[in-house]
């Protein structure tokens, strides 16, 4: 397999997906782990919605983190069941928010999701002879306090948004964006700073 050793020392490829290095998610180790995390979340989209305290059990057991008062429309979607989603306090996600958590989500207090937003931290490889093997690799994506990500945004692995930010809908954000703005369009650009007319 491709690069199996760093510095001499071997690495099972969990530890190259957790180190960020390229890996085979084909891997048994790997595999059985995410199946359990996609048989919890199977479980949780099936819940009511009466069943808030059953849907905030789910996001504090399974989450990396979850903060208070954070609800999500179901149904949502992950690679991991969101095992790599760090949520802060008062995190809202409209229906189908869609993350791709091989790697991590790190989600700022008070971020909005509005419906159909999808977040991928996995990468394969421009190469075409190590994409044939199936391999990739993964890139943390960060969203800062207070921003709101517009319906049908797209954002892509290793992306920084900043805090008091607004996504456009339908935007894909390939590039980072700083604080304070409005960003639009495909791909995302800064459209104007937020400012005392809003």
């Amino acid at each position: 397999m491709y690069g199996l050793n760093v510095g001499g020392i071997a690495m099972t490829q969990y530890e190259r997906m957790a180190a960020g290095l390229i890996y085979d998610p084909a891997d048994e180790e790997i595999l059985k782990d995410q199946m359990d995390f996609q048989d919890k979340l199977w479980s949780f989209n099936k819940l009511m919605p009466s069943q808030i305290n059953e849907k905030r059990a789910y996001m504090q057991e399974v989450f990396a983190e979850c903060g208070e008062n954070c609800y999500i429309e179901l149904p949502f979607r992950a690679n991991w069941g969101g095992h790599h989603v760090h949520f802060g306090n008062g995190v809202y996600a409209n229906f189908n928010l869609t993350v791709v958590d091989d790697g991590h989500i790190y989600v700022g207090d008070k971020v909005m999701f509005g419906p159909n937003v999808t977040i991928a931290t996995a990468n394969h490889p421009i190469d075409p002879k190590l994409r044939e093997l199936g391999l990739q690799y993964n890139k943390d994506v960060y969203i800062g306090e207070n921003t709101w990500i517009g319906a049908g945004a797209v954002i892509v692995p290793g992306v920084h948004i900043g805090k008091n930010v607004v996504i456009g809908a339908g935007s894909v954000v390939t590039k980072d964006i700083p604080d304070n703005v409005v960003a639009v369009g495909n791909p995302c650009r800064i459209l104007r700073e937020v400012n005392e007319r809003d």
